[in-house]
């Protein structure tokens, strides 16, 4: 059979068949633990010498499918599906680095890994620096033999800057350094990380995965790009001499994630498995649903600015063409005249929902500065675009003529 395209993988691919029967949708194991034949059966399975499930802090198997399934859309070597984002994110960080090291992340980076780098990981005698990466130079003069990896957002949350991930990969390759992408508002379907040289992948699930913000759950990949040999983590270089290429993925699971409980509840590993399923579809309508807003609100006298990288009058638009097939991602940011308009403007919304969360069925509105960013300082809000008179929208699947009446309306009698 020739290659299989993306729509017919989010349904079919990286099957899971271990159980012993093959359903047509694979079943919810909603059980904290599994029992062994024999004790010398369990002993076995806790030293590696014979496949099986034990406790599902560990591993289960429909989060085992979860996995599969997700791994076979990025094309990766192996997936760990995570509590949620952060989760995912922290398990990456915890498995790279060591006291003494570095991090070279993007100005642009959602809030909660904000706080997570400057407020937990700089306890540890880790370093973070935040770079500019719309110029690659940057990047470039940043980066020293301690730098441990590169963390950058495929579309930065809520300024919709974009860089050119290519140059960055090849940058972090020529120093032997990995780069992890976050790739949650492009997902699987609009962007493969793995083609433009990223290490790692991580999605925070909650968002254009499961797609109706009825769960939360992340998880971080293993693109194959990566020579493990070549890091600067003791623990994942210990552990290439038995796992070899799955040193990272091996490392990160058994030390990191069992040790931190960071794990994913099968049941939400359930729901985000089967609404993959529909992601190729969902997508297509967010990007088209978003494209027509940002052109409406473009117009509109009432709005100072648009951001979307979907516009001609974006710097980001050729290289956003490129990068992401033509398709520019569900989130428009719009700014208004002041904090005051962008709140009276909220306030009248009456189909969309204000709203922290994005990438749900229904349009979202938040005002990033007074919510998602609340305990940034104002140099991080404005290093990440938060501004106050700023409104970031998550274009749902409602009908856009609805969308943009909601819009029109709220606008006017704000």
């Amino acid at each position: 059979m020739k290659k299989l395209k993306f729509d017919t993988i989010a349904i079919h691919g990286g099957t899971f068949t271990g159980t012993g029967v093959n359903p047509t949708s694979f079943p919810l194991y909603h059980s904290a633990a599994f029992s062994a034949e024999s004790a010398e059966d369990m002993e076995d399975i806790f030293k590696g010498r014979k496949f099986g499930y034990i406790y599902s802090r560990i591993s289960n198997p429909t989060v085992t499918e979860f996995e599969f399934k997700i791994n076979a859309l990025e094309r990766g070597a192996g997936a760990i599906a995570a509590s949620s984002g952060m989760a995912a994110i922290s398990t990456i960080l915890f498995a790279l680095t060591e006291s003494g090291h570095n991090i070279i992340a993007g100005r642009g980076l959602f809030a909660g890994t904000y706080l997570l780098f400057d407020e937990i990981t700089k306890k540890y005698g880790i370093d973070i620096q935040y770079v500019d990466m719309n110029n690659p130079d940057n990047l470039q003069n940043a980066l020293n033999s301690k730098t441990a990896f590169i963390f950058i957002e495929s579309i930065c949350n809520p300024a919709l800057e974009i860089y050119d991930i290519r140059k960055i990969s090849e940058i972090a390759s020529g120093h032997n350094i990995p780069l992890v992408v976050d790739s949650t508002i492009t997902t699987p379907y609009l962007f493969n990380p793995k083609e433009y040289g990223a290490a790692i992948v991580v999605h925070s699930t909650t968002k254009y995965i499961t797609g109706n913000g009825s769960t939360i759950g992340g998880i971080l990949v293993d693109l194959g790009n990566y020579d493990w040999q070549q890091t600067r983590s003791k623990g994942i270089m210990d552990s290439y001499s038995t796992s070899g290429s799955l040193a990272f993925i091996t490392y990160a699971r058994k030390k990191i994630l069992h040790n931190t409980g960071g794990c994913i509840s099968p049941f939400n590993a359930y729901m985000q498995n089967t609404a993959v399923e529909t992601l190729s579809i969902r997508m297509d309508r967010h990007c088209y649903n978003a494209m027509k807003l940002a052109e409406f609100l473009k117009e509109h006298k009432k709005v100072r600015s648009v951001y979307y990288p979907g516009l001609d009058s974006s710097p980001y638009n050729d290289l956003a063409a490129r990068q992401f097939g033509n398709k520019f991602g569900g989130i428009v940011s719009i700014r208004l005249d002041s904090k005051d308009q962008c709140f009276k403007f909220m306030n009248r919304l009456k189909l969309s929902k204000i709203a922290a969360n994005l990438g749900d069925a229904k349009t979202l509105v938040v005002h990033p500065a007074s919510s998602i960013y609340y305990n940034c300082s104002s140099r991080i809000k404005k290093r990440a675009g938060a501004y106050d008179d700023l409104v970031r929208i998550s274009a749902g699947l409602e009908n856009i003529e609805d969308i943009i009446d909601d819009f029109n309306e709220a606008l006017e009698e704000a």
